[in-house]
């Protein structure tokens, strides 16, 4: 993707590059001693002078951010002042969903036990589980008709309400455990439900289900850490091919399986460089087939191609608006603008995939044997 580079490289752990904290201490400086510039600042990765390839667009807290889409210096002013947060806000965000047309953005709250609807067309905001409270929400999707598939925890299964917010249906079976991240694979009408499960479980697995309900199986061959196995698995997400992706997050990895159901190969690994985790969580995919995997652990997102290959990471931790702290969820819409479920800081973060083709997914092999390409050495995060 050409994306990466030496001084990022180095700011994975801490969240931003040396030259991105000079540039907030000056917008800092700016907001508490001078009027805001007229010139917009933006919160970029990675640091210029490189293109820019994700770009921080908004904050979304509560039904307040319907009609206005602030700035990120204004948002950063409102941080500075400590603006107290408006009422139907968003306490814990655990799933993520949003419509087609990119018009609607659905937000499960695992605290709030609701399901938050954010219409940024019609200006309105609707909360699902305002009369009956939902049983612990987790991870949501959608279906072709736009009906809403909540993982619901306490009451082990799934829940499924109309665009009126009225349930259809309920989807579960006696095995299920745990229930995390959802995803719907339309092609071929199938649903795949992360069933975290517990400690003394031995069946930690994504379960399969057809629209109608019925359980046809599931993914994983047991408990542990071969290929193939799973261990508290969280979140997945399924591609246009039908290939499925899961955060294995206690093997600090992801796997995929395809839609067969077949292994087909893992990434990542436990550690503190490009490419590694701490506790994976949301897993999506860009217009690109690029995937995208919130670490909760550092806090931010790393982008990966086709291959298994890092090819950048965004966010970083910190309360800051554009930064992430313990963040889960994630989903792309069609025109690649990115959703963050920022877990500690109560809010969603949205992100825009920029200056982007489909060659820059590709990383250049080494002009020679041992050679590395130019601003792609992977660097020890410090």
């Amino acid at each position: 993707m050409g994306y990466q580079d030496e001084k990022s490289a180095r700011s994975m752990g801490c969240g931003v590059s040396g030259a991105i904290a000079a540039w907030l201490l000056v917008v800092l400086a700016g907001c508490v001693t001078a009027p805001p510039p007229a010139e917009t600042k933006r919160l970029v990765w990675p640091a210029p002078p490189l293109p820019t390839r994700i770009e921080f667009i908004r904050s979304i807290f509560s039904e307040e951010d319907i009609g206005r889409d602030a700035t990120f210096n204004e948002k950063l002013a409102e941080f500075i002042a400590g603006k107290k947060p408006p009422a139907n806000r968003i306490a814990e965000p655990m799933g993520l969903a949003v419509s087609d047309d990119g018009n609607r953005l659905y937000v499960s709250d695992y605290a709030q036990l609701a399901v938050f609807v954010f219409d940024f067309a019609q200006k309105s905001f609707t909360k699902i589980g305002r009369e009956a409270p939902l049983g612990r929400p987790m991870g949501i999707t959608l279906d072709a008709e736009e009906n809403l598939y909540v993982a619901e925890q306490e009451k082990k299964g799934i829940s499924v309400f109309n665009r009126r917010g009225e349930v259809i249906r309920f989807i579960t079976d006696p095995s299920i455990e745990r229930p995390g991240g959802v995803a719907i694979d339309r092609e071929r009408g199938k649903i795949y439900l992360a069933d975290t499960a517990h400690t003394k479980s031995e069946t930690h697995s994504i379960k399969i289900f057809d629209l109608q309900g019925r359980l046809l199986g599931a993914l994983g061959t047991g408990k542990g850490s071969a290929p193939g196995q799973l261990l508290f698995p969280t979140y997945v997400s399924v591609d246009k091919q039908g290939n499925v992706y899961v955060t294995d997050t206690l093997n600090s990895r992801v796997q995929v399986f395809d839609a067969d159901g077949r292994y087909v190969k893992r990434f990542g690994e436990r550690g503190n460089s490009w490419g590694m985790f701490d506790k994976p969580k949301g897993v999506a995919t860009d217009s690109f087939g690029n995937v995208y995997v919130v670490d909760s652990g550092w806090s931010n997102v790393q982008i990966f191609n086709q291959k298994g290959q890092v090819l950048l990471f965004f966010g970083g931790r910190g309360p800051i608006p554009g930064m992430l702290q313990n963040p889960a969820p994630i989903t792309i819409d069609k025109q690649n603008r990115i959703y963050v479920g920022d877990y500690l800081n109560h809010r969603v973060e949205v992100y825009q995939l920029v200056n982007t083709s489909a060659d820059d997914s590709f990383i250049a092999p080494p002009a020679k044997p041992g050679a590395v390409p130019a601003g792609s050495k992977p660097e020890t995060r410090k």
